[in-house]
């Protein structure tokens, strides 16, 4: 193997009532390049964000190298030595996936290097082991929009159609978040209205994202399992979210465990949106990066 590379978009994971189970690919990417070295090595490059890249250089257990290596040792084949160079579109602690594409990029890579022992469900469920759960490892590795089932025979995925009228607005401020805080904001347990609630919620979102109505989304998008709970950790949250509402957006989540978030909006009301949130984040010192990414409808491209 001379060298290969492995492109990998952002995720936005949830989409509100679909907590752990459903993910978008967004049009923001990572690329891994991997290549024969004497000794390992592992460089991160961004022109986006500069500062994150030179932090992650230094780190000898990157997931990259960990996710590469763990697919290695399941097919029982030698971890060869590689120097891996990252060029990062995806910010890291923001909610967009940043793992995800570490260890798909990772396990994708590893497995074209050996010859493709494995098919893509296969190595796929591999990196649903390492990341824990599926949400963003699935759209990461396939693209669109995906829900996703653990079951006790392994994965199910079953794409969901986006209908092209909705377009994701992402605001992602200049501070971080780590999963783990997140994830230890939320209860134990949850009330049974409340997981009816998400239910009735999440199969209507399922067809307010095929349908492209509007009406639907606007009640769709709306949760009570994670995002009442780990809302006091996004400070300007509500502010945000009004100022998208307002100019008619259908809804805005927290985008996997935050901090940034994720507005579905109609095309026309896209720029003023975007607009309108980064002004709304300013009102509580915060800086934020609007995007307005698209649908990335291919997931993990290996070369």
């Amino acid at each position: 193997m001379e060298s290969l590379r492995v492109r990998v978009a952002a995720t936005s994971a949830n989409l509100g009532p679909g907590f752990d189970c459903l993910g978008v690919t967004l049009g923001l990417y990572n690329e891994f390049r991997f290549a024969p070295a004497e000794e390992q090595a592992f460089r991160v490059v961004s022109e986006a964000y500069p500062v994150e890249a030179q932090k992650m250089s230094a780190d000898r257990r990157n997931l990259v190298q960990q996710a590469f290596a763990h697919l290695c040792r399941h097919i029982d084949a030698p971890i060869p030595t590689v120097s891996i160079e990252v060029d990062m579109g995806v910010p890291l602690g923001r909610g967009l996936g940043s793992s995800a594409t570490a260890i798909v990029g990772g396990i994708a890579a590893a497995n074209a290097w050996h010859g493709s022992p494995l098919s893509t469900p296969e190595w796929l469920q591999l990196a649903v082991e390492l990341e824990g759960h599926p949400d963003n490892v699935v759209p990461a590795a396939l693209g669109g929009c995906q829900l996703s089932v653990l079951t006790l025979n392994g994965l199910l995925t079953c794409p969901v159609a986006w209908h092209p009228a909705i377009v994701p607005v992402v605001a992602v401020p200049d501070f971080k978040l780590a999963t783990s805080k997140a994830r230890a904001a939320l209860p134990v347990t949850v009330p049974h209205t409340d997981a009816v609630y998400n239910a009735a919620r999440t199969g209507l979102l399922i067809r307010g994202l095929e349908s492209g109505c509007g009406e639907w989304l606007i009640e769709a998008l709306q949760d009570r399992l994670h995002q009442p709970y780990r809302a006091a950790l996004i400070p300007g949250w509500q502010t945000v979210r009004q100022a998208a509402l307002d100019l008619g957006a259908w809804g805005v989540v927290i985008s996997g465990a935050g901090p940034s978030l994720l507005a579905l909006v109609p095309a026309e009301q896209a720029e003023a949106i975007a607009t309108a949130m980064q002004v709304a984040w300013e009102e509580h010192s915060t800086h934020a990066t609007i995007y307005k990414p698209g649908i990335e409808p291919d997931g993990c491209v290996v070369v």
